[in-house]
């Protein structure tokens, strides 16, 4: 088809054509991309929170399509509201009887609708229908749990707005609430002393090898966060009553680690990036956190562990055949605040406050 000099000139003088076209392609699909985003918008934009002063990296960046989208686990919240006459009718008048001491005198159709919201909220069909069934025993306790995190940690539930807690805060519509703890003990059976509590995931540090026991050292045993002296050639020594040591310092990052996954945020949504030891250059949601602590210690201490004598030998500890104990994700589940901060008291106000 080509004159001979023609394909002699070419056999002659090869031209590389795939360099240019890939440069070309790229260069068009850059275009496009470009084209898209201006059109239809960036998908994966985020919006930052800013917790301190602007260039110290204080921040909380979040993706605008995370933030926007609402906890799926709220479309499943029982609201006053949504109880029906013939839903109060089907509560039986056995059920009516068992009525937890910590509710008073609380009126029988407010009762039962509360024990139709319960139902719900826990995923127990049957609860409250028979008193000598250990989940309506657990029940009674855990009204009361609920109405003293309602009246006696208003700064944590309500730090922002009257937001306050129920059954489904934790429960989600499960009988058995997810992000729940027991005692691991020894988690490293090839090694002895501090090293036995860590170099083994699980779920307790947050899938590092960080301790596995800072839940039970902190939310259960009041021991102290904190980490080892920041001042050089101090005359301390580890063996010496409080004073903290590395692995003191270890266990508390493996708390931060949980706290952090919890709320979905980063260290500096609390601390300061340039004294994260320092309380007086902290955020306000560190004395959110603190008080969040103390509250968790409570639940734990005065009302869960206290179950362990009602719970059947399959709801408890694996290990230690503990009861079942709670920290922040058991609220929260990967949210700053749980259910975004859906007011679910003012609905509830028996919920709210103790019985006079």
């Amino acid at each position: 088809m080509f004159p001979k000099w023609f394909n002699k000139w070419n056999r002659e003088n090869p031209t590389n054509i795939y360099g240019p076209s890939i440069l070309v392609g790229a260069a068009g699909v850059a275009v496009t991309v470009a084209a898209f985003l201006v059109v239809v918008g960036q998908p994966f934009k985020t919006e930052s929170l800013q917790t301190g002063p602007r260039g110290t990296g204080m921040s909380v960046p979040e993706f605008v399509n995370q933030v926007r989208e609402a906890d799926p686990s709220i479309a499943g919240y029982l609201g006053r509201g949504d109880i029906t006459e013939e839903d109060v009718a089907a509560v039986s008048a056995e059920a009516l009887q068992n009525v937890p001491p910590a509710l008073g005198d609380i009126s029988e159709e407010d009762y039962a609708q509360l024990i139709v919201a319960m139902r719900s909220w826990t995923g127990i069909p049957d609860l409250m229908e028979d008193p000598e069934n250990y989940q309506t025993q657990v029940a009674y306790t855990m009204v009361g749990m609920v109405q003293a995190i309602n009246e006696g940690w208003i700064g944590h539930v309500q730090s922002n707005a009257v937001v306050g807690v129920t059954c489904y805060t934790c429960h989600r519509g499960e009988a058995v609430p997810s992000e729940i703890w027991f005692r691991l003990g020894d988690v490293n059976e090839s090694a002895g002393g501090w090293a036995a509590v860590q170099n083994r995931v699980t779920v307790q540090s947050q899938y590092t090898s960080l301790p596995s026991d800072a839940l039970e050292t902190f939310l259960l045993d009041y021991g102290r966060i904190g980490v080892h002296n920041l001042e050089p050639h101090v005359a301390e020594y580890p063996d010496e009553e409080g004073v903290p040591t590395w692995q003191d310092t270890e266990r508390t990052f493996s708390l931060m680690n949980y706290v952090s996954n919890s709320l979905g945020v980063n260290c500096v949504f609390c601390h300061n990036s340039r004294a994260f030891y320092d309380p007086e250059q902290v955020t306000p949601q560190w004395s959110t956190e603190q008080l969040g602590i103390g509250m968790v210690q409570e639940i734990n201490n005065d009302w869960l562990v206290p179950l362990e004598g009602l719970l059947p030998a399959e709801r408890l500890g694996p290990v230690f055949a503990d009861a079942p104990k709670a920290a922040c994700k058991t609220c929260h589940k990967g949210y700053q605040q749980p259910m975004q901060g859906l007011n679910v008291i003012d609905d509830w106000p028996e919920l709210a406050l103790t019985a006079e």
